[in-house]
């Protein structure tokens, strides 16, 4: 069995959820009463999102790279970062770590080629919905990536950073959620959306959404530590 490193904190509750849902999926597969093999760093999400909304990219790049160098050093065989935000400089951050990594947009690309969708939504934060890092991914496969507009955006990044970080759950805001999706099904005709946010889930589920098939990507990235860690 392998050891998976996790860089979380970026939120507290998605990296909860990770660790919850690894455990859960590792003792459906096997019987013999032991955990899977999981090493967290829990990093500070207020300043790698200073220096993303700065613009400061090699140093966010450094700064997760170094992250991921402690995973290293502590026995993890391969890493990922809980998080899609983060995802904006992944490439880069492979590229200066010794560690695998597992990226969530193309474990994400990968689920919505098997599902056969030519044209998703995409929630998250404001970074997530303009980085453009889900279009380059998945446009490569012939999907097309469609964002909220400004103010939805701004709807989303708000009730994301102010209310789901903090694991607060509201209905009201739910049926905000789906209200945006449900305008963007009617104008845009998008089949699916990527729950681009990894405590999304906490507020949004398949079903929500009649006609829009929903991905959760922590359970997607899940599916890919599960993978490799078995």
């Amino acid at each position: 069995m392998k050891t998976v490193g996790i860089i979380g904190g970026i939120g507290p509750e998605s990296t909860i959820e990770y660790y919850r849902k690894i455990i859960s999926s590792y003792l459906k597969r096997q019987a013999t009463g032991n955990y899977p093999q999981i090493i967290i760093n829990s990093i500070d999400m207020t300043k790698m999102l200073d220096l993303i909304g700065n613009g400061e990219f090699e140093e966010v790049s450094r700064y997760l790279a170094a992250e991921v160098k402690k995973l290293e050093y502590a026995g993890a065989e391969f890493g990922v970062l809980a998080s899609n935000t983060p995802h904006i400089v992944f490439n880069k951050v492979r590229e200066l770590s010794q560690l695998p990594l597992i990226s969530i947009v193309e474990a994400t690309c990968k689920k919505i080629l098997d599902i056969g969708l030519e044209k998703v939504a995409l929630f998250g934060t404001k970074f997530t919905m303009q980085g453009g890092f889900y279009g380059e991914v998945l446009s490569r496969s012939g999907i097309e990536v469609i964002i909220p507009d400004e103010v939805d955006q701004r709807f989303i990044h708000e009730k994301y950073m102010g209310e789901l970080v903090k694991g607060i759950v509201l209905d009201e805001t739910r049926a905000g959620l789906i209200s945006v999706i449900e305008k963007m099904k009617k104008k845009d005709n998008v089949q699916g959306l990527i729950l681009g946010g990894t405590e999304l889930p906490l507020i949004l589920k398949p079903g929500d959404v009649s006609g829009v098939y929903v991905f959760d990507t922590t359970e997607i990235h899940v599916e890919s530590i599960m993978e490799v860690l078995m």
